[in-house]
């Protein structure tokens, strides 16, 4: 199977692809666009600032590639946000594969959030063998509120969506590569697919 990372330079690649690893795959990170094409899944990464990573995106292509693939894609943080209509982040157009502005935490909350959350309301094979109410890793000041593509809730100060999914596209809010047996089994579903 082959499995691409994308690099468009946002952060936390080696913590992703050790977490494919211990699943018994390997992961090619690459901004290459025949590679990202031919791969059997997609990982699409995030760690940064919303219009910076969009910047990077539009500067190599690929912000036309991406909504355009055929094959399962996983967008993990910002990746999953980048995927949204837009962030109010720097004020960002998004890729718009999900119907979903992203948004600011108020300010009754500390942001960013940080530290192992409840995810509950799981619809989708992403969350095969996961309990309601099992606990995953975030870091993050935005989010994106619930809507019709929200497969997974979770709540800080308001309820908002800890995962998002449209046809072959799949977002998590959260880190699954972080997130211990229960990442774990959710990068597994996935890879599955």
């Amino acid at each position: 199977m082959k499995i691409v990372i994308i690099n468009y330079g946002a952060g936390n690649i080696q913590s992703i692809k050790f977490a494919i690893k211990r699943l018994g795959y390997d992961a090619i990170l690459t901004d290459d666009v025949a590679e990202i094409k031919s791969a059997d899944k997609v990982i699409f990464p995030g760690v940064g600032e919303a219009s910076s990573a969009m910047s990077k995106l539009r500067e190599s292509g690929l912000d036309t590639l991406v909504p355009n693939l055929k094959q399962p894609v996983l967008g993990i943080c910002l990746g999953m946000q980048l995927m949204c209509n837009s962030s109010e982040e720097g004020k960002t157009k998004g890729l718009g594969i999900f119907d979903v502005n992203v948004v600011k935490f108020t300010k009754d909350v500390k942001v960013p959030q940080i530290g192992w959350n409840e995810i509950s309301s799981l619809k989708s094979t992403l969350f095969s063998s996961i309990p309601e109410k099992s606990h995953i890793y975030m870091v993050h000041s935005f989010y994106a509120p619930v809507c019709e593509e929200t497969i997974a809730v979770s709540g800080y100060g308001v309820n908002y969506s800890a995962a998002l999914q449209k046809d072959n596209f799949y977002g998590t809010q959260f880190h699954p590569e972080k997130s211990s047996k229960i990442g774990e089994q959710i990068l597994r579903n996935f890879l599955k697919m």
